[in-house]
This record gives C-alpha cells, structure tokens and sequence, in this order.
C-alpha cells in the first residue's frame, strides 16, 4: 500500500491529508482557534466530585471543567499529589472525600484507550506483571491535581482527562513513575522486542517507566537515548511549573497537529510528504534530521503553482466528507446520517437487481459498502457507536463475509474498534474510540434559520402563530398601530391574493399593520414593534 502525507499550510488554517493508494484516508484541520489538546497536561483543581456516575469534574482554566471518571485515577496518583505537596494535613478536618477505586489496570493494558498513554498505534504488553493493589484515592473540592486531556471537547461535553500522565517522543512514550517497559504489538519480529527492551533497560533512570513506539523499530541506541533525554528533560520542567505556578494553570503544551502527525506517522511505510510551505518544510526536515535522518529524501516542497490539494485530488475528496451521500462504483450509496446518540449509516443498492441475482448483487454492494465505511470513519473521525444497516442478506455466509471484510479493514485504523457480527435484521454495530472532534465540526457551524435540525417551521404555521399574537395583543392593549417585521419569504406570504393575509388580519381585528420584510429576521420568526411606543414587544405578548 503506498502511503502519502500530503500538508496544506495557510495563513490562518494547516491541513494535513493522509492517502493510501492514491485515496484520501484521514485528514487532519488544525485553525488558530481550534488547536489539537489531546496531550496537554494541566495543574487543575477538582471542581465537583460526583460519586453517582464515579467520576469528578476538574477546573483547569478552560471554558468547561475536565470530566475524570474513577478508572481515568491512575496507580500512581499519590506520587503525583506528592509533586504539588497535596498529603492531607495531620489533624486538619476532612469533609467526607469521596472514595475512588483505583483502576487497578496496568497503563496501556488492551482494553483501555485513552490517549495518549500510549497513542493506538503503540499499545503494547508489559513486562511486568499488574501492579499490586493499592488503599483506595479519596477525592474531595479543591484538591489540586495533575491531569492529562486525552479526548477533546464533543458539542457540549468538555475535555475528558485522565491522571495516568505520559509525554509522547518520536520513539518512546514516557511514564513518569511508572518504572516499567511496554512495547508496541506492531512490532512482530520477536528478536526486535528483545533487542530494544535490552537497550531501554540499560538506559532508562530509576522512578521512569517508557511504551516503545512501532518507530523505534531498527533504530540504535544513540536514537533512543536521544529521545528519551529529551523527555526526561521536558518531563522536568513539568515538575518545576508545578511547583512555582497556581491551579488552574497549563504545564505542558503537547506540539501542534502537523509536528504530531509527522511524529507518530511519519515512518518508513510513507513514501514520501510533501508541503508546500518553505517555512513548515523547513521545520520538518530540521526535526526529521535529528530524529531519523535517513527519512530526509522523502520530504518534498510543493513547487507548483497550482493548489497542492488540487494536484492531488485531495479537495474533490474533501467534498465527500461534507455530503450525507456518499456513491460507491458499483452504483449503490450510502446515507450517513448523525443522531444525538449514534452514528446511522444505511446502505442501498442504487440500482434494480434481477431476483435470481440479488443475492450476489447484495453481497457485492454490501462489501463494497463495508470498505467504504471503514474508510468514512477514519476520515470523518466519526467516534463512538456505530449502527450500519446493510442490504438484506438470506446466505449466513456472506453475512459472515462483509463481518470479516469490516474487521479487515479496521486493521488500518489507529483508533481502537470493536465490530459485532450481522444481525439477523443486516444490522452491524461499531463502537470507535473518539478522541478528537468529528472533522465536520472544522468545516461547518450549525444553521442559523434551523438551528441545525435540517427543518424549519413552515409559513402557514408562522402565519398562524402572528395571528395568535396580533389577538393577545388587541385584548390586551389599547394600542391599534404596529410594524410587523419578518423574513421576505414570509412577506410574500402575507401579501398573495386579491385579499391578502395581511389585510384579512387588519380587517379582523382592527389593527393597522406596516409591513416590513427584514432580511435578518430568520425565517419561523417575527418582530413586531409598537408605532406608539416606538420598541419592539414581541416578547411582551407571547
């Protein structure tokens, strides 16, 4: 499979296009007031703890308080507080903490994802065996505490963050505390892991514990001894912030969404990245040349004057992503459609099939679909549950093919996934780890005039609804003059007829109506405002 990065960078807006085959596979949208935050580590205050739902609120300086539910408390939550010196005073009164069981899990075990302790793509194994069990945390409003995002803000909810702190490098990630070794599943050559976990040990300081990336994979002891001094020496830094700063405050800033990219996917199975930013590619190179100097040949600049996204056909793709429909070459489609709880997808074959056929036509379109929807999810970054209805299928069998064709091809997705088989009713439910925003949230903002439903109160109930108000308003006032303002397609409405609506209404209840249309009322909506008084009372009468 060839593999490409393809980064957009303007002034006000980076896009990072990832392809596999030629086909846009994931794509990245990074604005200045929309930065990536999975990764930073804040100095918070617990907020709210909420026994009922295990899990406590952290203010830590953002608009919304972080949610840290109690499998989200590390084993080494104690070593933590030490750092900010949180130990309960001897004597001091306590106000009943609520009790948080420790997770109990060793960090990076296979059922657990956040991010970025460690990223999916380098979940591995301990040495070790599962720490031992530890007394239970008490939490309580006010406690300082150390936090990690590993999931950015959805609609309403804020960041999730985690206790279980970790730095991410471009071969290992670090744990402080933590004291011991994992290393990436991705890493099959049994000779390989032994080899690099012999290095690690030989180098790795007392209290540390490290997640050896699918990078690290063929590099030597000087890379790696590199990397990891660079991460002690952040790490360091992070222990002196928290001692001279106050909660709510930033203590680590995790690098930007281009420079993350480049350093967890940029390896050898990409043939090349190519910017088309002197500056950025500049960068790049500088960081790809301490790092692993024999990738410099496969970073390129842009030189074309046309678009970069146009030469390589990444805008005509990007265009899918904003469409409901979405068509696949044997004719058929499918729907994607968003709901507050799930993501439903419908597939449809598009097309007649003739009956002794339509077995094999569904099976064909079915998996077709199964690929394409594995792909949509990654490019979407569409996270959380999933339900596909696919075209009816009567053969056990091939229900069983499109399951192995969907697990196949989540094989490709970094993000962690779990695929049901086909129900009886051609149902399949996913559920994807969701990290970060859906991409549509970077390209779109709800509709004004429908709020985002997709609907909007048709005319003859907005008719309906001035009529009520123009009777509440003569029974209850003495005044007999108004300007009616209202969207111009309401306007027109009101005017139709050889007796229009608008003179019906003025007749009915002796009202005398100045009509006038406003482009900037939305459309379900009206503004009536009193010629005597000269101020708007819609609200006063509804």
């Amino acid at each position: 499979m060839k593999k490409e990065i393809i980064i957009n960078a303007g002034a006000n807006e980076t896009r990072i296009a990832i392809t596999e085959d030629g086909r846009l596979a994931e794509l990245f949208v990074e604005t200045a007031n929309k930065e990536k935050m999975v990764g930073d580590i804040y100095f918070g205050k617990i907020a709210k703890v909420m026994p009922g739902i295990k899990a406590a609120f952290i203010d830590i300086g953002l608009g919304q308080d972080g949610f840290l539910h109690f499998s989200d408390i590390g084993n080494r939550f104690e070593e933590y507080s030490a750092m900010i010196g949180d130990e309960d005073d001897e004597g001091e009164e306590q106000k009943e903490p609520a009790v948080a069981e420790p997770s109990g899990e060793v960090p990076g075990a296979e059922h657990r994802a956040p991010h970025p302790v460690p990223p999916p793509q380098d979940r591995g194994r301990r040495d070790n065996h599962r720490s031992p069990p530890r007394k239970e945390i008490q939490l309580e409003k006010g406690q300082e505490i150390i936090v990690q995002i590993t999931k950015e803000p959805v609609g309403k909810k804020g960041v999730r963050v985690t206790s279980e702190v970790s730095l991410a490098g471009r071969f290992l990630v670090l744990l402080p505390f933590d004291g011991k070794i994992g290393i990436s599943k991705k890493i099959s050559s049994f000779k390989e892991k032994r080899r690099l976990r012999k290095i690690v040990q030989t180098i790795l300081p007392e209290g540390f514990g490290v997640i050896i990336r699918t990078v690290a994979e063929g590099k030597d002891e000087t890379s790696l001894t590199n990397d990891l001094k660079d991460l002690i020496t952040t790490w360091r830094e992070v222990e002196k912030t928290v001692k001279s700063e106050q909660a709510p405050c930033l203590l680590y800033k995790d690098m930007s969404t281009t420079s993350s990219v480049i350093r967890d996917l940029f390896s050898n199975d990409v043939s090349r990245v190519v910017i088309d930013s002197r500056k950025l590619h500049k960068e790049i190179r500088a960081y790809i040349k301490y790092t692993s100097a024999q990738l410099l040949d496969k970073i390129e600049l842009h030189k074309d004057r046309r678009p970069i996204f146009d030469v390589y056909g990444i805008e005509k793709e990007i265009e899918t992503t904003l469409s409901r429909k979405v068509w696949l070459k044997s004719g058929g489609y499918i729907i994607i459609e968003p709901t507050e709880a799930m993501m439903v997808i419908d597939v449809n074959s598009g097309r007649y099939a003739a009956k002794k056929e339509q077995e094999q036509n569904s099976l064909r379109t079915d998996l077709e679909a199964a690929r394409e929807i594995c792909r949509q999810l990654r490019l979407r970054d569409i996270g959380g549950i999933i339900v596909c209805d696919f075209i009816d299928l009567d053969d056990e069998r091939n229900k069983r093919k499109v399951y192995e064709e969907l697990k196949k091809e989540f094989r490709k997705d970094r993000a962690k996934v779990t695929v049901l088989p086909m129900t009886e009713f051609g149902l399949v439910q996913i559920t994807r780890q969701r990290i970060r925003q859906n991409i549509l949230h970077s390209f779109t903002e709800p509709c004004p005039a429908c709020g985002g439903t997709g609907l909007v109160q048709s005319r003859t109930t907005s008719l309906n609804q001035i009529e009520r108000w123009i009777r509440r308003f003569r029974s209850e006032s003495r005044e007999s003059r108004i300007i009616l303002k209202v969207n111009p397609q309401l306007a027109d409405a009101l005017r139709v007829g050889t007796i229009s609506r608008l003179r019906k209404l003025m007749l009915k209840y002796r009202i005398l109506i100045r009509l006038e249309p406003d482009p900037s009322v939305h459309v379900g909506e009206f503004r009536c405002i009193s010629r005597k008084q000269e101020k708007d009372i819609t609200d006063q009468f509804n």
